[in-house]
């Protein structure tokens, strides 16, 4: 078959090179791409992926036989909406199934009425009222942006001040949600569903701020690891049959049935297990830690077949650019990655190419993804491989898998 891959980021290289694997891929374009995705296919520029409309044209005229949809955007557009009505097989979520990443309160009030443990919280479309509950509330404080932020719109404090002004901030976009404070270690959870059911993949553990230690700002993610080997027995068992089926069942129930890969962060309480959030596609950059692990093919996976896994752990290591996530510094010459060894995988994020020069282009530039027999095998190949790699005020974390 003829894919389209839509998205330019570190997951969808990720998706790529996996989707590259399969014998049933004849040939994968992408949409942008990225100049690692270039190396594997086609891409397609000059159409951005939230054009919904154009996207979908553009996969007619071409006569893709499925198109996969890597970022939040175009499924928050309704891409998979626009495929459908001119034929084309795709996989992801609905624009009225994506509100459960597209809209927190939606995804809320799903979670209530399918019985799902999540935070308690409350939504506030007037930044007064926000700031007049956290005036009644003891911290720690949670405030989200209700809509879609690239990851960067949840602040986590004690600072009640802190708080009042990150919802006066974020709610220009729309609503603010204040949450539940949830206590535990996380691990970020992904099934694929479809018509016929729902099918986990191996956890993941990701880290959000940018310094060691998790200091500093909420990011898009600085590393991740799989698996991860601290969970508790059955937990997968667990989250899928308190948080998955029942949060697709709810969703079939309400006429929104839910296709595509779902991801739900999960907070280990002292309560027991509760979801943090969902995303309506895979994490970013937990991807690029868990498709190295799968042993089988990634078409037969999207149609709902149950995967199989290696036994190698992997870690993965993102370097972002001098200013990133606030202003990242875009046009620096990257070096050294002709030096990496050949079982580190790299996937690119934020990168392009002019002539023979690869450039920082984008926050979060590579991602390196180490593997080995033990977690301690691979972190040392990923972060041996980010020393051999440079440019002006590149940066990475040091304890991704500490």
């Amino acid at each position: 078959m003829r894919v389209l891959l839509v998205g330019g980021g570190g997951r969808e290289h990720a998706i790529g090179w996996k989707l590259a694997q399969s014998k049933r891929v004849k040939e994968l374009t992408s949409l942008p791409g990225n100049p690692g995705l270039a190396e594997l296919g086609p891409t397609i520029e000059g159409i951005i992926p939230t054009d919904v409309g154009a996207v979908a044209a553009m996969a007619r005229l071409h006569g893709f036989d499925l198109v996969v949809i890597g970022p939040e955007g175009p499924l928050a557009g309704g891409l998979v909406d626009a495929l459908t009505r001119l034929g084309i097989p795709s996989f992801g979520p609905t624009r009225a199934a994506a509100r459960l990443e597209s809209s927190k309160t939606y995804a809320k009030e799903v979670m209530r009425r399918a019985g799902v443990p999540t935070a308690s919280s409350m939504s506030f479309a007037d930044p007064d009222e926000a700031k007049s509950h956290l005036d009644r509330s003891e911290g720690p404080y949670v405030v989200k942006a209700d809509g879609l932020a690239a990851g960067k719109g949840v602040l986590v404090t004690d600072s009640r001040e802190d708080a009042k002004s990150w919802a006066q901030l974020w709610s220009d976009a729309g609503p603010v949600v204040i949450e539940e404070f949830l206590d535990g270690p996380e691990v970020s959870f992904f099934a694929v569903c479809t018509a016929e059911g729902a099918v986990p993949l191996e956890p993941a553990r990701d880290y959000k701020r940018l310094l060691d230690g998790d200091e500093g700002p909420n990011t898009g993610g600085m590393g991740s690891y799989s698996p991860v080997l601290d969970l508790p027995a059955g937990l997968v068992e667990q989250a899928m049959r308190e948080v998955i089926n029942p949060t697709a069942a709810q969703m079939a129930e309400d006429g929104d049935p839910f296709n595509g890969f779902l991801y739900a962060g999960l907070a280990l309480t002292g309560d027991g297990l509760k979801v943090v959030e969902f995303n309506v596609r895979l994490g970013d950059p937990e991807t690029q830690a868990i498709l190295p692990r799968l042993d089988s093919d990634l078409v037969d996976l999207l149609e709902g077949r149950e995967p199989s896994w290696t036994e190698q752990c992997t870690v993965n290591v993102v370097l972002t650019a001098k200013g990133y996530p606030r202003s990242p510094e875009k046009g620096a010459v990257v070096k050294g990655l002709g030096d990496v060894p050949g079982d580190v995988l790299v996937f690119h994020a934020g990168t392009r190419r002019e002539g023979r020069k690869l450039l920082v282009d984008g926050g979060r530039v590579l991602n390196l993804v180490g593997t080995g027999a033990t977690q301690d095998v691979a972190r040392e190949a990923a972060y041996s491989a980010a020393r051999s790699i440079s440019w002006p005020g590149i940066h990475y974390r040091t304890d991704i898998a500490g």
